[in-house]
């Protein structure tokens, strides 16, 4: 017998349904939260925030984040996998740039949401 998770009782249960049905399943959900997660680094932040501005190598980022290229790597394996960044090769070098504009639009979106809010 499954259990029930919920100790009330629907005051307005046409409002539930309707909510159903636009609601995300929960794989759809748990994507949303893994880029989100990805998002909630210091590290991965700065970076996004440095290549938002222009394209760069992994080297490069290390030196303006005062970190080793391995550890930047890294990072840029972690956010490439979710689609956040994208990488081209030019001769040896690696520059990586934001994935696509929605990119941009979360990261400024959520500047101007976090620090120019009323505190």
């Amino acid at each position: 017998m499954a259990t029930k998770k919920s100790d009330s009782t629907a005051l307005f249960p046409e409002s539930i349904e309707q909510v159903q049905r636009n609601m995300p399943d929960d794989a759809d959900i748990e994507k949303v939260v893994s880029f989100y997660k990805v998002l909630a680094d210091k590290t991965r932040l700065r970076i996004l925030y440095a290549i938002k501005e222009q394209e760069m190598c992994a080297g490069d980022i290390a030196v303006l984040l005062d970190m080793t290229k391995s550890a930047v790597s890294h990072q840029l394996a972690v956010m490439r996998n979710m689609h956040q960044i994208k990488s081209r090769r030019d001769g040896k070098n690696v520059f990586y740039s934001l994935d696509d504009e929605h990119i941009v639009d979360i990261l400024e979106e959520a500047m101007v949401h976090m620090v120019h809010a009323e505190p």
